[in-house]
């Protein structure tokens, strides 16, 4: 059977393949160990011979870098470490010319402390953004206003005397939270998502979308139960109930949306964590009014990648009307690489096939984070080199962020890996370099070309890009779900576990094998063995 054809009048971003870029970590362009716009626009093509639909690039904003970008300084600014304004307005182009949309971040829950918003609003209570950040009294003993905690650990309330309030951040001290129940809040972060659609910007990612509202009550979150896991921030002691995640997050979102339909096909996709992450991701992407997508951290932060995982998370996104579109990510700058926390080394090479063969069969939008398609593993940053602040804090309980931001490694016989001409702000991992680019573009048989090829069988399989899934088996080592529109269906067969797996009676046998993974074959499932098949 021949594929049925995409239909025309389905969005570019249905079903695409976004490709995430840090930009400190892809290329160096100018020799000072970090990468910038510049050096991303010189590597644009190994994204493009990748496959991928679009690109998402982590934040580039002027920023003084205390979480990396994500405490921005000016909205419509390009931090100097990055290039500059025409440095971005060339890679917008160049991607363009390539083929690739051009996703970006805005964060939206908190500035720096350095933003003129700021400025002013702590300048005194009746300056003219006063109440543009969340600023509270004390109690009558002069402690905060309520007992919320920050993710990074302590309260997330600071005292300011010039104001005699203390002012809320959620992550750092020197990330105060915006009011974003304000309309004039809102509409001073649609103007600056306008300027990135004016130069020319295809969608946005929303960092921590459901941080942006709080309870305007300012109500003590309740305690936590103890789930047996180990607590090394004060965060983890309660339930996040009213810092976050207020329902008023859901009338901003559908200006979001409101503002990108009169650019056309601009994709919106929400990064949502925490314990209401399901049911906030559905009602920000619910019906045609409010965002075409939603991420959280099913997969990011799972200790292993099992059937009943996969089941249990795929089936909360039905294919129903006015159900929202998912998204999913096994990797990104914030949680460990998937090797490294899924498979036993000596596994990797064959589970990284399995993985990324899993990934592309999913219903939704793949996101793969830089390195993934070489096969990168997490890296052990030493304490006197680490940049994370989180885990500067936290040592040595919480797992650094650096691990899985390290230099992406380009070529084998370069210096710093072709990455730089000097030494790069983090280091490159040890086993990383044997994986670089060049290395893998030389073997038909790399990781690297595994994945072109997957993903151009994506593409080239509507039933994979946009077609409904239904999960048929979900054992203790076999996952199998049929993919299937109007004029396809393929059968999707994993072997999750890492020994031999029995045939399963109800798949296939004589039908078209459109992609085999690690020795499997109808009637044999090795393992780390998949095979997707033509019915």
């Amino acid at each position: 059977m021949m594929p049925d054809p995409i239909p025309t009048d389905l969005p570019w971003w249905k079903g695409a393949v976004i490709y995430q870029i840090y930009p400190r970590s892809f290329q160096d362009s100018n020799g000072d160990g970090i990468g910038d716009l510049a050096g991303i626009t010189q590597r644009l093509e190994h994204v493009a011979r990748l496959g991928a639909d679009a690109i998402w690039i982590s934040p580039f904003f002027t920023s003084p870098m205390r979480d990396f970008g994500y405490d921005i300084a000016d909205y419509c600014g390009v931090d100097p470490i990055f290039g500059t304004i025409a440095d971005f307005d060339a890679l917008v182009a160049r991607a363009h010319d390539l083929g690739l949309k051009v996703t970006i971040d805005q964060v939206y829950a908190h500035t720096s402390d350095l933003h003129a918003w700021f400025q002013d609003s702590r300048a005194g209570r009746s300056s003219e953004k006063a109440d543009w950040y969340v600023w509270a009294d004390p109690k009558p003993d002069g402690s905060p206003p309520n007992n919320w905690q920050s993710v990074f650990g302590g309260p997330a309330w600071t005292w300011d005397a010039r104001r005699g309030q203390y002012y809320m951040h959620q992550f750092l001290v020197s990330q105060p939270q915006l009011n974003v129940h304000l309309d004039a809040v809102q509409d001073a972060l649609l103007g600056a998502m306008r300027f990135w659609l004016n130069r020319g910007v295809d969608g946005f990612r929303l960092d921590a979308l459901n941080h942006s509202m709080h309870d305007p009550q300012l109500r003590d979150n309740p305690p936590a139960p103890d789930d047996g896991k180990p607590r090394t921030r004060p965060f983890d002691f309660q339930i996040r109930r009213y810092n976050q995640s207020h329902p008023d997050v859901v009338g901003f979102v559908e200006r979001i949306r409101a503002l990108c339909d009169n650019y056309g096909a601009v994709f919106t996709m929400a990064e949502v964590g925490g314990d209401l992450a399901e049911k906030e991701m559905k009602a920000y992407t619910a019906g045609d009014a409010r965002l075409n997508s939603a991420y959280g951290f099913n997969f990011l932060y799972a200790p292993a990648l099992t059937p009943a995982l996969v089941k249990d998370t795929v089936e909360r996104w039905p294919d129903e009307p006015g159900m929202g579109w998912p998204s999913w990510a096994f990797e990104n700058h914030d949680a460990p690489r998937a090797l490294s926390r899924w498979c036993a080394p000596e596994d990797r090479p064959a589970f990284a096939r399995l993985k990324m063969a899993l990934l592309m069969a999913l219903r939704g939008n793949p996101i793969l984070y830089q390195g993934e398609e070489l096969g990168i593993t997490q890296v052990d940053i030493p304490f006197e080199r680490l940049q994370d602040p989180e885990a500067i804090a936290n040592w040595p309980l919480t797992l650094s962020r650096d691990g899985a931001r390290t230099p992406l490694p380009w070529s084998v016989g370069a210096a710093q890996a072709g990455f730089s001409s000097v030494e790069p702000w983090l280091p490159h991992g040890e086993d990383h370099l044997a994986l670089a680019v060049d290395a893998q573009e030389a073997d038909p048989q790399s990781l690297l070309a595994f994945t072109r090829d997957l993903i151009a069988l994506r593409k080239g399989h509507p039933a994979l890009r946009h077609g409904a899934l239904d999960v048929l088996i979900a054992d203790e080592q076999r996952l199998m779900f049929r993919r299937r529109t109007q004029d396809q269906s393929l059968l999707c067969l994993f072997n999750l576990s890492n020994r031999v797996a029995e045939w399963p009676l109800e798949a296939a046998g004589a039908d078209t094998v459109i992609c085999a993974v690690n020795g499997a074959a109808p009637g044999v499932l090795p393992a780390y063995g998949a095979l997707l098949i033509e019915e």
